[in-house]
């Protein structure tokens, strides 16, 4: 199962248990029963504080709990948790044997005060690079609070599961038995989410706070580039984030951040968010702003009641997935409506599903699936695709795939619980076509998170926010960066130059401006 590299880091990190922990199988003789017993075997070989245990009555074969010795266990594994997952596993062990976790204080407190019983179930894929964050966030809380207990369910393997709670998204987390989330979730949101009384104090911890010299709004490339230049000059720095990383923590593989030959969205934020850390920026995350109001001091509005006043902001709030804007998408999203093909596509194994959208999104999304489903439907809007020429020589040569160009969707079709169809007009004949199917994936591109600044500042007609050569807004005091402006070309390292550009433009502001300046 794992090979020698692997088993040599992992048996240095099991060199860091600190108490004995115990490997509860509930096996079967199935092939991934067997593959489950000899991946057991191989981590127990690996550390004598680790043993095995094959008499678990689990409902779901073939599982794993990890526990200790004479306590129930309350992580467990219902697949066998490789590739992304697999550092969920060593997480797992770990943190079960006492290693202390990465996470801070607050949170840890937080979890520990938690009361009640929550059963947590998340399902997910192997192939999917949200779900780890999910696992290991329950996971830690189980290790953390005896009233959590967490098990991943791998939906590939237990598709009978999938189909009675028809999960259509990776990951679904249940939460007693009652769906609780799907998507990315970090475990400040699950925490947030399970205590009613965390956004007023949030807020009452904002509304404290003095006024900054430079507060970053936005904790994507372009924010955390913005708050390291900022905070390098010296001045007080503040970052306020929905989401620390933003849109690239949905993105899969990365290969063009120069100087790293390839990385994926969850590590290059992991490294920007210590970077971040490593200088003396105020981070306030899982925080909303909801209003801007120019002046001398610059007040944002968040929504959950807080106010923060700043002499310069920089807007750095990214952009999110482009919606068809049609009727049934909202009410099936999750429901085969999706918008990640490597998260949400191995649910559709065997099936028949559509991809929106012809550029290079599209077609690469048409190609991983084509691997995985029954068949793929391509539908491009206009009358030619808009890929690069290999992707669609590659497309054209897969002989389960339908593309059908000068095409509008208007309606997702469904019984109310999951997706039967796909209506689109044929821009040729005006005629409206349907096309039965179980899944749709859309990929039209991004839309910038601007919402909020409508009638405060200017926007192109596309809502992009309009920048000159220093990042510099119609407002005074206020800049821009990344993906939410009229940047030509939305990449992760022109985005960090974009920051690096409105921090110093920021700076210089303030300089000009300031008493005595």
């Amino acid at each position: 199962m794992l090979d020698s590299n692997i088993k040599t880091q992992l048996k240095a990190y099991l060199e860091r248990l600190q108490t004995a922990i115990e490997l509860v199988a509930t096996l079967d003789e199935s092939p991934k029963g067997q593959e489950m017993r000899s991946l057991l075997q191989e981590i127990a070989a690996l550390s004598p504080k680790v043993s095995i245990r094959e008499d678990g009555n689990a409902s779901l074969r073939p599982s794993f709990a990890i526990g200790r010795p004479g306590e129930t266990a309350r992580i467990s594994f219902a697949g066998i948790p490789m590739g992304h997952e697999f550092t969920s596993l060593v997480l797992a062990l770990l943190q079960t044997g006492g290693h202390p976790p990465k996470v801070d204080a607050a949170i840890i407190e937080a979890i520990k005060s938690l009361p009640g019983e929550f059963r947590f179930e998340t399902f997910i894929s192997l192939s999917c690079h949200n779900c780890p964050d999910v696992v290991q966030a329950l996971n830690l809380m189980a290790v953390l609070n005896p009233g959590v207990s967490s098990v991943m369910i791998d939906g590939a393997m237990f598709q009978d599961e999938v189909n009675q709670r028809q999960i259509m998204a990776v990951p679904t987390v249940y939460l007693n038995g009652q769906e609780f989330g799907q998507g990315r979730m970090s475990i400040e949101e699950i925490v947030a989410k399970l205590d009613s009384g965390a956004a007023a104090r949030d807020a009452e911890k904002i509304n404290t706070k003095q006024a900054f010299d430079v507060l970053v709004i936005g904790g994507g490339p372009a924010g955390a580039s913005a708050a390291i230049y900022a905070a390098r000059k010296g001045i007080r720095t503040g970052l306020l984030a929905e989401r620390f990383g933003g849109q690239v923590m949905d993105t899969l593989g990365i290969e063009n951040f120069i100087s790293v030959k390839a990385t994926d969205g969850p590590k290059l934020v992991m490294g920007l968010e210590e970077h971040v850390k490593d200088y003396d920026v105020d981070v306030m995350n899982l925080q909303r702003a909801s209003r801007l109001i120019p002046g001398d001091l610059i007040e944002v509005q968040l929504e959950n009641g807080a106010a923060i006043k700043s002499k310069s902001v920089i807007l750095a709030t990214g952009a999110r997935w482009r919606e068809m804007n049609v009727p049934g998408e909202k009410e099936y999203r999750g429901k085969g409506v999706a918008y990640c093909p490597h998260c949400d596509g191995p649910l559709f194994k065997g099936k028949r599903v559509a991809v929106i959208g012809g550029g290079n999104s599209g077609v690469e999304a048409a190609i991983d699936l084509a691997g995985i489903v029954s068949h793929v439907t391509l539908i491009e809007f206009d009358s030619q695709l808009r890929a690069d020429a290999v992707l669609q020589r590659k497309l054209n040569s897969l002989p389960n795939v339908t593309v059908i160009t000068k095409a509008l969707t208007t309606e997702v079709i469904g019984d109310g619980s999951k997706v039967q169809a796909l209506d689109f007009k044929d821009r040729n004949t005006e005629e409206i076509k349907r096309i039965d199917l179980e899944g749709i994936f859309v990929q039209i591109g991004l839309l910038p998170n601007t919402d909020w600044l409508k009638g405060t500042l200017n926007l192109s007609n596309r809502g992009e926010i309009e920048i000159d050569s220093r990042g510099q807004t119609s407002v005074p005091g206020v800049f821009a960066a990344g993906d939410c402006t009229t940047v030509p070309y939305k990449q992760i390292i022109i985005a960090m130059g974009a920051g690096a550009t409105a921090s110093l433009g920021a700076f210089d502001h303030l300089i000009r401006t300031s008493p005595g300046g």
